[in-house]
């Protein structure tokens, strides 16, 4: 009976297109103009893509 190594398993997974390594969660602070009260947004998003997201929501 063969078996795998766990590491070869993760390597395996990484090395799959679309891993969820590729993604990070950016939180953003937004202000609310009536109460004066700060939420915050939790956003997932592409690590590609997290300076136009933070350019477009100043």
């Amino acid at each position: 009976m063969a078996k795998v190594s766990k590491n070869s398993r993760v390597g395996q997974r990484a090395a799959n297109a679309g891993s969820g390594r590729d993604f990070v969660k950016v939180i953003t602070s937004v202000k609310d103009p009536k109460s004066g009260k700060y939420s915050y947004k939790n956003v997932m998003i592409h690590k590609d893509k997290v300076k136009e997201y933070l350019a477009a929501n100043k």
